[in-house]
């Protein structure tokens, strides 16, 4: 058995198909919009850990550009397929367990996709904080309609239309296809990763490094509060839910590889795309929470508008100085920072659905893309869903980081099946060529790095919320009936013929074929439930 590995040349795509118009340089300055995911959390992981925090932050991205390996060998396996390292994992979980697959799918769909809503929340916040700064002023306190909905608040507020104005902005960039897409990311991404180093060295320069900002290295005895507390079961409890967290945003480079099918060369682009892009991050995300700590303190951190991260933009601004010009300045820069992320998470969470659906596991409508090879359908449902979730993040900071530890919830799921999909993936087809080979050791790695992730989910997320695992594995779920309906029914039991080839069978049932890893992923899935579930039960606040 072969996996279709050839390269294709760079021709035009017909209609209704993605085009190869882009090199890996696309891809990076598309995946740019990650680093300044650093805005979203850096508040609440330092609200809720204290002076571990820049640890924190710099043991998750370690952890990411490791992954990172396993991910990039996965992806030279595919070079027809958009969609991310979630659809090349989910290749090799389809032989032993089917309803794996659009799981594994699903799970980082859930996780990129709240980007949107979460993103035009931050930004619409700056954006009032810097024309009203009156929080009294009746623009800011004016709500259309409020209510709750489960555990949950929703407002139709201010920001809420501030915030589909710049949803709409980012999907009018995104119609036009990945090449126009990365020529604005281009634009936008030099105008703020620039800023962002300079906010993570230039306070270091003038000032220096003041330690006892990192003292005494304990946890917060309890989140948001002063004082100290040790290193005991909640102690443990808090910072698991911040290494959870911080997750989110330090592993999510890994979308670099999102657009395999439409690179020029994807022989040699994938991997460069992923390496620099976690270059990239690796610099930013060690520089800016290390620097930030260093200035604000653990008081400073556990300020309100920095807990709930509506005032972290101007205090970076501050930590520079120049006054208030350069002030307002690099509040401006922030805001277009979060502009990137918005349009990252929308290229990228497209093309996942857009390529499960080609791949037979979601609904048949997301496969279907405009004459620019824009993925259309899946950008028009991302859309919608996350004008609800808008609705939601701008009711209360609790509704914001509900949505933020549900869709991570979502997203530790995701690196855990994947992360064991290396090596399902090397065991299957080791015979099979790869344009890039990660040394045994690291797919080694990134096996325990994926129950690593299981206990990050099962004792972190309580911390944000105490119904998020539960929420989050609901949510996961629910794309088991959609798939079943799809593939039993839609489909009568058959994977479309693309999908096949791309494994190198002609029909389904020859995928039982090869299979050559045994019991070793069912016990692998017995093995993520019940450390999950015991995480859960050990660490507790």
């Amino acid at each position: 058995m072969t996996i279709a590995t050839a390269e294709l040349s760079p021709v035009p795509a017909e209609e209704g198909q993605l085009q190869r118009s882009i090199s890996w340089t696309g891809a990076f300055w598309v995946a740019s919009g990650v680093p300044p995911l650093v805005l979203f959390s850096i508040g609440g992981i330092a609200g809720a850990t204290g002076t571990p925090a820049f640890a924190i932050w710099t043991a998750s991205m370690l952890m990411g550009f490791l992954q990172s390996f396993v991910y990039a060998e996965m992806a030279g396996l595919f070079p027809n397929k958009s969609g991310g390292s979630s659809v090349y994992g989910a290749a090799a979980w389809m032989r032993y367990a089917k309803p794996v697959s659009p799981l594994l799918v699903w799970c980082n769909w859930i996780a990129w996709t709240p980007v949107l809503a979460l993103g035009c929340t931050i930004a619409a916040a700056y954006i009032l904080n810097a024309l009203v700064p009156d929080p009294n002023a009746a623009i800011r306190t004016w709500t259309l309609a409020a209510g709750s909905l489960g555990p949950v608040s929703f407002s139709l507020n201010t920001p809420f239309f501030i915030g589909v104005g710049l949803m709409l902005a980012a999907f009018a960039v995104q119609v036009r296809g990945i090449s126009g897409t990365a020529q604005v990311q281009r634009a936008i991404g030099l105008a703020v990763i620039i800023p962002l180093l300079v906010i993570g060295v230039a306070p270091l320069l003038q000032h220096g490094v003041n330690w006892a900002n990192f003292t005494p290295f304990v946890p917060l005895a309890e989140a948001n509060k002063p004082a100290p507390g040790a290193w005991n079961g909640t102690g443990w409890t808090l910072v698991l839910g911040g290494m959870f967290l911080a997750a989110w945003s330090t592993y999510a480079f890994e979308t670099s590889i999102c657009y395999t099918s439409e690179f020029k060369n994807p022989k040699t682009d994938t991997f460069k795309a992923i390496f620099y892009s976690g270059l990239l991050c690796l610099t930013i995300f060690l520089l800016v929470p290390f620097t930030f700590q260093s200035e604000l303190g653990l008081a400073g951190m556990l300020e309100p508008s920095i807990a709930d991260g509506s005032g972290v933009a101007a205090a970076l601004a501050r930590m520079v100085g120049g006054g208030p010009v350069v002030a307002s300045a690099l509040v401006m820069l922030m805001i277009f920072a979060l502009l990137l992320c918005l349009m990252t998470a929308m290229a990228g969470a497209s093309r996942t659905l857009y390529q499960g659906s080609l791949d037979g596991w979601l609904p048949k409508y997301l496969g279907r893309a405009n004459r620019h090879g824009a993925p259309i359908a899946a950008m028009w449902t991302g859309l919608v869903v996350n004008l609800g979730l808008l609705a939601i993040a701008c009711a209360d900071s609790a509704s914001f980081f509900f949505i933020l530890a549900v869709s991570n919830a979502g997203y530790i799921i995701f690196n855990f099946l994947n992360l064991n999909s290396g090596w399902i993936h090397r065991i299957d087809n080791g015979h099979i060529e790869r344009p890039y080979r990660a040394p045994a050791a690291i797919i080694a790695v990134g096996a325990v790095f994926g129950f690593v992730n299981a206990v990050f989910l099962g004792a972190g997320a309580k911390v944000w919320h105490p119904w998020a695992l539960w929420a989050g594995i609901v949510t996961a779920g629910a794309i088991i009936p959609v798939f079943l309906f799809r593939h039993y029914v839609q489909d009568r039991g058959q994977f479309p013929p693309q999908m096949l080839r791309d494994l190198g069978v002609t029909r389904t049932e020859a995928l039982v074929s090869g299979r050559k890893a045994g019991l070793l992923p069912y016990l692998t899935l017995a093995a993520g439930v019940a450390t999950v579930l015991t995480a859960n039960f050990l660490f507790q606040l």
